[in-house]
């Protein structure tokens, strides 16, 4: 088996936070939520990482980030790009926005060629969930099913006080294998509930405790030959339906698999609480947690010295 790989999406345009956030410094030495994962993940025993960028912030990324790595792993740079697209379609005139989380992992289809991880860039999962999602893909391998696996994280430690979230909302069996998940695109608290906005413009609530996808996943290479057999639909539907919009998430590829009986996906657990900075109000925030996890003892002062 080959050795696992980090992969990080680091394409987001952040337009809700108002500029490039995955490289904001969150501590005094200039490191980002970004260096506290890696640093994770080579504790649990990653030895490369994979970024998924833009080419256009490529100079910026690599003077904030991929230098810095660079020293401590091997690194490797993919570039989700709009115009990355089948032959024989468009992209729709006036279109800017990334085609979402599927098309990110298909970009580093010629990088990849083994067991990887997972992770957003600008979220911070904590240790125990590397160390378990680590431990899985060194153990387990596709059979008559593809193994996959994903840390779930209680809705109620993976919000934030400045607007809404998207997460996966997962429903399990009682071996803790993943039976449905859906992507909810807009999650807040609404005085002591937790809700998520439907499209007619009700609300549905989410009760604490229901597991919830950050987006740690854990795949065989498998899941590129999947995530490539299965964009053109989805192009297919979205130009007609939201050309300007729609994205091609991964909850939705892992849902189809687990539903056409042909993947497994083990539901890992964190009980780490996330922090991110989704909006820009959540910065403080941020830097204060950054703060107690190292008087706590968890981080060294100095991540890289």
């Amino acid at each position: 088996m080959k050795k696992p790989v980090l992969v990080i999406m680091a394409a987001g345009m952040g337009s809700r936070y108002g500029g490039l956030k995955q490289i904001d410094p969150v501590d005094e030495y200039g490191n980002i939520i970004m260096d506290f994962s890696i640093y994770d993940a080579k504790q649990a025993g990653f030895e490369k990482v994979v970024f998924i960028i833009k080419k256009e912030n490529e100079a910026d990324f690599r003077a904030a980030v991929g230098n810095r790595i660079g020293s401590q792993m091997e690194t490797a740079y993919v570039y989700q790009d709009l115009y990355d697209i089948p032959a024989g379609f468009e992209v729709p005139a006036g279109r800017v926005k990334p085609w979402g989380t599927g098309h990110a992992i298909l970009s580093c289809r010629n990088e990849v060629d083994g067991p990887f991880a997972v992770i957003n860039a600008d979220d911070y999962y904590g240790r125990e969930a590397f160390q378990v999602i680590y431990d899985y893909l060194v153990t387990y391998e596709d059979d008559s099913r593809y193994r996959f696996a994903m840390v779930g994280y209680q809705v109620e430690n993976t919000l934030t006080d400045h607007g809404s979230v998207a997460r996966g909302v997962c429903e399990t069996d009682g071996a803790g294998m993943l039976t449905a998940i859906t992507e909810r695109t807009h999650i807040e608290r609404r005085g002591t509930d937790i809700v998520f906005a439907e499209d007619n413009g009700g609300t549905v609530k989410i009760p604490e405790g229901t597991l919830v996808s950050m987006n740690l996943w854990g795949f065989s290479k498998s899941i590129l030959k999947e995530l490539e057999l299965r964009f053109p639909a989805f192009l297919n539907r979205t130009l007609r339906e939201n050309p300007m919009k729609g994205e091609f998430f991964i909850p939705t590829v892992v849902g189809g698999l687990i539903e056409e009986g042909r993947a497994s996906v083990q539901v890992l657990h964190s009980h780490d609480r996330w922090f991110g900075v989704t909006y820009k109000e959540d910065k403080e925030a941020v830097v204060r947690a950054v703060r107690e996890l190292k008087e706590k003892g968890l981080y060294p002062e100095r991540l890289w010295s």
